[in-house]
C-alpha cells in the first residue's frame, strides 16, 4: 500500500450495527476489515447478513460488481503514486563547454578529468573549474582542443542550467528546469499529493454518506480523469502542482469508498477476504505503474495514458448497484429491495418476500428510534492516553515508512522501472500474511516481530556495499513485504483496542496523525543526497522504536470487541477463557460488530 499506503495509505469505516454504515472518517482501510466477525447477526431472520447468507454471500451477482469495483482501486493507485514518475529526479551531468558536442552522450571518456565522481556516478550539479585560457570559450562552442586534462583543475563549480542526460525520459524537472538547489520542489510534490489525500479521504467519506457510495464513486473518479488530464497540459510548475492538490482533494476518496462498497457487497463470513483481496489491486495498480511508465517515459503522456480511461467511472451511476446498507440507512426501502431481489435473481437463489418485508419493517423501526450517540471523547482520552498516543505514533511511522520505502525504490540503482513495479507485488503477499499469523500468535505480536524485521532490513541496507544491488534488492523488498503485513495488521488491531461510541472517532485520529508521516515520506529521498543510507537509517530507526512500544499494546485476538469504556479497559486484564457452551448465545455475541 503505499502506500501510501499504501499510500497510503487511512481507513474507510463502518458501523455495521442498526444496518446503518459511516465512511465520513479519513481513513483508508478501516474496522470494516473486522466486518467479518459479523457472523452472529445472519441469527436473526430478519436482518441483511441473514438475508446476504441466503441469496449468497458471494454468488455472481457480488463476484461481477466486486471485480467492477477493484477497477477503481487500480486507479487509485495510479493516481496517488503517480508523482514518483512525473515529477522525479532526471541522471544528468554537467555540459562541458569544451568537450561537448550538441550530439555527445552522457557517458564520455574524458568525464575523469572534467565532473567528479560520487556516490558510485558522475557528480550531477558541478564540474571541475577550467583553467584560464579557456573560460573566455562560448558556452555554445562545441568541441575543441581544450578538451584535456591539463586544462582543467581540482576545484568545482556549479553546473547553472546547462546538463547532458542520460536516458530520453521526460519529467517536469527537465521541461520546468528543476534542477540541483531547486530539486526540493519535485519533493514537494508528493507532499501536496498527501495534503490533498489529508483534505480529500474525509470531505469525501462525508459526501458518500450523503449522497451514495455508487455516486461518490463515480463522480470522484470521473474528477479525478479531468484534473489528471487538464495536470498533462501544465505551463508551469505552479498550475502542475495546483492541479495535483485538486486531483487527489477529489479523487483520493475512490480507495475507502470502493472498499466500503465492496464490502457491503458480500456476506458476513467472506467481508474479511474481500476487504483483504481488494486492497491487493491496489498494490497490483501499483505495479502496473511501473510497466507503463517504462513504456511511456513522457510525463505529459504518462498522466493521459493513467487518466484518460478513468472518466468511464461516470458508467458505474448505471452499471453498478447502490450498496444496499446506505439505501436503508436513507429509507429508500423500494431500491433496497430491488437491489436484493435482482441480486437473488442472479445468484439463482430464493428470497422469501415476507423475509424482505421482515428487513424493512425493522429497519423502519430502527430509523425511528434511533437518535445521535454521546462520544465521550474527553472521557476516553483521560483513560486510554498512553493507548491513543501510542497508536498515533504507530500510524505515523507506518505512512512514513510505507511510503517512504515506495518512494525510495527508484533510488535503488538498477532499472527503476522494475524496482517499482517488485515494490508494488512484493505487498501482495504482505496483504495475505496477516490473515495467517493474526490468530496464531496474536496481533500484538505480529505487530511487533512484522516492524522489528522491517527494521532489521533498513538496518542491514545501509551496510551492503554500493554495487551489491542485488543484496540491496533483497532487503528492500523483505523490508517492503514486513511494513505492509504490520499495517495491514495495525488497520485490524486499532479497530479492536477501543469501545463502540469512539472507535470511529479515535480510529479517525489515529489515521490523521498517521497522514503526517505520508506528508513527510516524500521528502526523505532528499536526506540521501546528504547521506546515501539516510532515509534507510531514520526508517530503521522509527520501525525499531515504534516495534517495541506495540508490546505496551493489549492484546485483542479472540476477545471481545469492546462495547464500553469498561470493556476496553479491560482489554489489559489477562485473557479469561469463556465457560459458555459454543451454541449458546453468549458464545455468539462477541462476534457481533457493535
Amino acid at each position: 500500500m503505499s502506500d501510501e499506503k499504501q499510500s497510503i495509505n487511512g481507513a474507510a469505516s463502518a458501523v455495521v450495527e442498526n444496518e446503518c454504515p459511516t465512511t465520513s472518517n479519513g481513513h483508508l482501510f478501516g474496522p470494516e476489515t473486522e466486518a467479518g466477525r459479523v457472523e452472529a447477526s445472519a441469527e436473526e431472520d430478519n436482518s441483511l447478513d441473514a438475508i446476504l447468507v441466503r441469496i449468497g454471500q458471494f454468488g455472481r451477482f457480488q463476484l461481477i460488481n466486486y471485480a467492477l469495483l477493484c477497477v477503481p482501486m487500480v486507479f487509485n493507485a495510479f493516481f496517488s503514486i503517480s508523482y514518483v514518475f512525473t515529477a522525479s529526479t532526471v541522471v544528468q551531468r554537467c555540459n562541458i563547454t569544451q568537450c561537448d558536442s550538441p550530439d555527445s552522450l552522457y557517458e564520455a571518456p574524458w568525464l575523469n578529468f572534467t565532473v567528479p565522481y560520487k556516490n558510485s556516478a558522475w557528480d550531477s550539479c558541478s564540474r571541475y573549474v577550467s583553467v584560464p585560457e579557456t573560460q573566455s570559450l562560448s558556452s555554445s562552442l562545441p568541441s575543441t582542443e581544450f578538451c584535456s586534462e591539463e586544462y582543467f583543475g581540482n576545484k568545482t563549480e556549479s553546473c547553472g542550467t546547462d546538463f547532458k542526460f542520460r536516458d530520453e525520459e521526460k519529467t517536469i524537472s527537465t521541461e520546468f528546469n528543476i534542477f540541483c538547489q531547486d530539486e526540493w520542489k519535485l519533493s514537494l510534490v508528493g507532499t501536496i499529493n498527501n495534503v490533498g489525500q489529508f483534505v480529500g479521504i474525509p470531505l469525501g467519506g462525508y459526501f458518500a454518506d450523503r449522497y451514495g457510495r455508487r455516486t461518490m464513486l463515480a463522480i470522484a473518479g470521473s474528477l479525478s480523469a479531468l484534473m489528471g488530464i487538464i495536470r498533462s497540459l501544465s505551463t508551469n510548475y505552479s498550475m502542475f502542482l495546483c492541479f495535483e492538490f485538486l486531483d487527489m482533494a477529489v479523487g483520493s476518496t475512490l480507495f475507502p469508498t470502493a472498499f466500503l462498497l465492496a464490502i457491503e457487497l458480500v456476506g458476513p463470513k467472506r467481508r474479511v477476504a474481500a476487504a483483504t483481496i481488494i486492497t491487493i489491486f491496489y498494490s497490483i495498480g501499483e505495479a502496473m505503474l511501473g510497466v507503463l511508465a517504462a513504456h511511456v517515459q513522457d510525463w505529459r503522456w504518462l498522466l493521459r495514458v493513467l487518466y484518460a480511461p478513468a472518466i468511464l467511472h461516470v458508467l458505474m451511476l448505471w452499471i453498478l448497484p447502490e450498496s444496499v446498507r446506505w439505501l436503508l440507512c436513507q429509507g429508500e426501502e423500494k431500491r433496497a429491495a430491488a437491489v436484493l431481489k435482482r441480486a437473488a435473481e442472479i445468484n439463482k437463489r430464493p428470497l422469501p418476500e415476507a423475509q424482505v418485508d421482515q428487513l424493512l419493517n425493522s429497519n423502519r423501526q430502527k430509523l425511528q428510534q434511533a437518535n445521535e450517540s454521546q462520544y465521550p471523547i474527553s472521557q476516553a482520552a483521560r483513560l486510554f492516553a498512553w493507548r491513543i498516543a501510542n497508536c498515533c505514533f504507530c500510524w505515523f511511522t507506518h505512512t512514513l515508512i510505507a511510503l517512504g520505502l515506495s518512494l525510495n525504490s527508484v533510488n535503488l540503482g538498477g532499472n527503476k522501472y522494475n524496482n517499482f513495479m517488485f515494490n508494488g507485488f512484493v505487498q501482495i503477499p504482505g496483504l495475505i500474511l496477516p490473515l495467517v499469523i493474526m490468530d496464531r500468535i496474536g496481533r500484538r505480536y505480529s505487530l511487533c516481530i512484522s516492524m522489528l524485521i522491517c527494521a532489521i532490513c533498513m538496518a542491514a541496507s545501509a551496510a551492503v556495499g554500493p554495487d551489491d544491488y542485488a543484496g540491496s534488492l533483497t532487503l528492500f523488498l523483505i523490508g517492503k513485504l514486513a511494513i505492509t503485513c504490520s499495517f495491514q495488521i495495525l488497520y485490524f488491531f486499532t479497530s479492536e483496542m477501543f469501545p463502540t461510541n469512539v472507535r470511529n472517532s479515535l480510529l479517525s485520529f489515529c489515521s490523521m496523525i498517521g497522514r503526517i508521516g505520508s506528508m513527510l515520506a516524500p521528502q526523505t529521498p532528499l536526506l540521501a543526497k546528504y547521506y546515501k543510507h539516510a532515509p534507510s537509517i531514520l526508517f530503521a530507526t522509527f520501525a525499531l522504536v515504534s516495534g517495541f512500544l506495540t508490546l505496551g499494546f493489549p492484546e485483542t485476538a479472540d476477545k471481545v470487541l469492546p462495547t464500553t469504556m469498561e470493556d476496553a479497559r479491560d482489554l489489559d486484564a489477562p485473557r479469561q477463557h469463556s465457560d459458555f457452551p459454543e451454541d449458546s448465545e453468549e458464545q455468539v455475541a462477541p462476534s457481533k460488530m457493535c
